[in-house]
């Protein structure tokens, strides 16, 4: 089956690339996830605005993803949330609240598919959250949830 990601997909491909894959795991996977979409001649016309809208997203080089791991370690991100007595909160932190967070405290506008939260955030505190950059640079991001 021929596809065409629209997503990043480990050991697959990243947005734009038109990917030969079994008709199970496309069909099964990553069509109804909407990670792909089937090739098509009109869908190949969609290939070069997917590849600008990532191209405007992604981190230009090595050089340039280390400069935003020491932008984004430096921040104080804080975030709040509803939470009980005990401090525990109504619901838990998504990654789209961190990336709004990091953008809200001043930090570059980050994509929330690099965002990776190891464990659920449904506590008050301090957590650590972790932002893959570049596939050899990774930031981790001090996490300060508040009641509100």
């Amino acid at each position: 089956m021929k596809l065409i990601l629209t997503h990043e997909v480990a050991n697959l491909g990243a947005p734009g690339d038109v990917v030969e894959v079994k008709d199970g795991y496309g069909r099964n996977y990553l069509l109804p996830r909407g990670f792909a979409i089937a090739w098509t001649k009109g869908a190949e016309k969609q290939i070069e605005t997917i590849r600008k809208a990532r191209r405007a997203r992604e981190v230009r080089d090595l050089g340039h993803a280390r400069e935003l791991k020491a932008e984004l370690e430096g921040l104080a991100v804080r975030l709040s949330g509803r939470a009980g007595q005990s401090g525990r909160l109504f619901g838990a932190i998504t990654v789209a609240d961190v990336a709004a967070a990091v953008s809200k405290a001043g930090g570059p506008q980050i994509d929330k598919r690099r965002i990776e939260i190891t464990t659920p955030i449904k506590t008050v505190g301090t957590h650590k959250v972790s932002v893959r950059l570049h596939p050899e640079v990774a930031a981790t991001i001090g996490l300060t949830v508040v009641a509100a």
